[in-house]
């Protein structure tokens, strides 16, 4: 083996155009943004979203004086420019899956009415502070919650930091809706003094019977 045969073996390969992009890859595009909602994983201990010191995933500033309530943002995933491609207004300030149904799987969790978990992430406008419930008749069969300390409940605020820049227009928050059995299952949405109603197929399409 000579030396130039030994030196050919250990030139460095040339960088891959894709490998350079990482580090140029922000601002996050909503497809990314959406793909990051889908592969964040359903389970997170429990807790109160609401403890002050509790910063936003995203790295948003959560502070009581941003929010002139006293309260801190709530745990988001990634701030969005726009709503993403496969969601649909709810009011003004929120926004949902278009899917027919979403899918379930075991959640371990002990309360009969949360046997069943759909992952979805919820998208807020960015500033905006929105109260969401399970419809009344509704509140012994199914549980919500979002946020990185999230716990199923009836009923569940979710403070989205004010927009810092052009990029920040919406925030996406990871968790889902738990149920009892699969059904289409109605939430309220309450924002700025509006009220708003909205059906998901929790396992099973909206016009089809409950499994």
């Amino acid at each position: 083996m000579n030396s130039n045969s030994a030196a050919s073996r250990t030139t460095r390969a040339p960088v891959h155009p894709a490998a350079a992009a990482v580090g140029r890859a922000w601002p996050i595009t909503w497809r990314t943004s959406l793909g990051l909602i889908a592969a964040l994983t359903s389970c997170t201990p429990a807790g109160d979203e609401r403890q002050p010191g509790t910063p936003p995933v995203d790295g948003t500033t959560s502070s009581a004086s941003d929010r002139g309530a006293g309260l801190p943002c709530t745990p988001s995933v990634t701030a969005l420019p726009a709503i993403p491609g496969g969601y649909r207004l709810v009011g003004k300030d929120v926004a949902v899956p278009e899917d027919t149904v979403l899918a379930v799987e075991d959640s371990g969790e002990a309360d009969r009415a949360a046997r069943l978990f759909a992952k979805w992430g919820l998208v807020v406008r960015a500033g905006a502070v929105v109260d969401l419930q399970v419809a009344p008749d509704w509140e012994s069969r199914a549980r919500i919650g979002w946020g990185t300390a999230r716990t199923p409940a009836a009923t569940t605020t979710v403070r989205a930091c004010p927009p810092n820049d052009e990029q920040s227009g919406w925030m996406a928050f990871v968790g889902g809706t738990w149920v009892a059995q699969a059904a289409c299952v109605p939430l309220v949405v309450r924002s700025n003094g509006q009220e708003n109603r909205v059906n998901l197929g929790i396992g099973v399409a909206c016009d089809e019977p409950r499994r």
